[in-house]
């Protein structure tokens, strides 16, 4: 057993929503340093789950408690604040360079607010988040002119920029030809260095786009749990086929994931 904080605990949470239940009784224990896939079909309640990881949610039943404090009995606002989140569909309109990206990590806003100015040690950070990730060099660099990888990557250092304790990232491939993904999970890998004791929940639909750094994983589908815990045991042919529902052959090759469909007429494990 893992002697680590606890970060985020989900026990036996129910959710409905108009009359419909979305989440069955989800349980899920994540420690500092741990690394966490969210994984299962669409419509599976990976979305709706994450939404209780950021602070984001109330359950209809049940306990979410996240860093320490028990939703619904404790100020949100409070609690975001040590929680980053890397969602690609940032809604950012305004032409601002990867630096005052970075910097609304600290004020929580997709803007620069107005008559907001970082002090010299904030700006300082930025830089050092912006060269840590890769992006050396293109702090000036305007959102409009960006290519998805560095959007992807400018939004982890967003999101690391007011130290959090917890870290969530929602499908953080989403429109990433494969190098700019494997740019981007290279950086997720980095950040079991850079951030030892940094936690992590990672949101996909496909296997391959789990960074090697990845120690657990929770399989959902149709709002239930089918597997969880370490990845190693938590995702096989076997688990993978039964959420998906449909024969899937997993596989693991020098720490990356692939997933492919089973011949016709193969026995599923």
């Amino acid at each position: 057993m893992s002697t680590a904080e606890t970060v985020l605990e989900l026990a036996d949470v129910v959710f409905r929503r108009q009359g419909k239940e979305i989440l069955h009784g989800v349980s899920l224990t994540v420690r500092a340093g741990e690394h966490w896939a969210l994984l299962g079909p669409n419509g599976a309640g990976k979305s709706t789950l994450l939404g209780f990881c950021g602070a984001l949610t109330h359950p209809t039943t049940g306990t979410v408690r996240v860093l320490g404090g028990t939703l619904g009995r404790v100020e949100l606002q409070a609690l975001r604040r040590d929680i980053g989140h890397v969602d690609p569909r940032h809604p950012l309109r305004s032409p601002l360079s990867i630096e005052d990206v970075v910097l609304t990590g600290l004020t929580g806003s997709v803007d620069t607010p107005p008559r907001w100015h970082p002090t010299a040690e904030q700006a300082a950070k930025a830089g050092e988040l912006i060269r840590l990730l890769g992006l050396g060099g293109k702090a000036a660099e305007r959102w409009p002119t960006l290519s998805q990888g560095e959007r992807g990557r400018a939004l982890i250092a967003r999101a690391l920029i007011g130290e959090p304790r917890l870290l969530l990232l929602d499908e953080p491939s989403t429109g990433l030809d494969v190098a700019a993904r494997e740019q981007l999970l290279e950086t997720v890998d980095l950040l079991t260095h850079s951030h030892p004791g940094l936690a992590s929940i990672l949101v996909t639909h496909h296997l391959e786009e789990l960074p090697e750094t990845t120690t657990h994983a929770l399989l959902v589908s149709e709002g239930a749990v089918v597997a969880g815990g370490p990845i190693d045991q938590a995702l096989t042919t076997a688990t993978v086929s039964r959420a998906f529902g449909h024969p899937i052959r997993v596989a693991r090759h020098d720490g990356r994931w692939s997933a492919r469909a089973a011949r016709r007429g193969a026995q599923v494990a």
